[in-house]
């Protein structure tokens, strides 16, 4: 029982991590990271990427909330279904790009897949040893 509950503690605290550094990049350098990205995205449109940051830093506010709470199952049921749906979404929507050999959006998409594997891991599994 210990040893899911540490792990689910594991998974929230780098996925805030993760989440607070990139909505943190997105809110205070759109142009930058867009740029990086290979888009060319007018000055005026850079809003969206600050939209992007903010709802990143809401995220990742929710998982650092709950980096201590017992996740998986239907503990947590909430946070773990929005972080499934953000990375497994977020994942195969920039792996077309990554293919597409933009190679900054495989900086995106492995972190991604792996937190979507984990949390559909939470999700199916549940927080305890069966």
């Amino acid at each position: 029982m210990i040893r899911r509950v540490v792990i689910s503690s594991a998974i929230s605290h780098a996925s805030a991590i993760v989440l607070f550094a990139g909505g943190l990049a997105c809110l205070f350098a759109p142009d930058i990271v867009a740029s990086s990205l290979g888009l060319s995205v007018p000055a005026n449109a850079l809003w969206v990427g600050q939209l992007l940051g903010a709802a990143w830093l809401g995220l990742g506010a929710l998982n650092w909330v709950q980096r201590r709470g017992i996740l998986g199952g239907a503990y947590g049921r909430p946070v773990v279904l929005a972080n499934l749906f953000h990375y497994f979404i977020g994942a195969t929507v920039v792996l077309k790009s990554a293919q597409q050999g933009v190679a900054a959006a495989w900086l995106i998409v492995v972190p991604f897949a792996i937190f979507a594997l984990a949390y559909g891991a939470l999700l199916f599994r549940g927080p305890f040893d069966k």
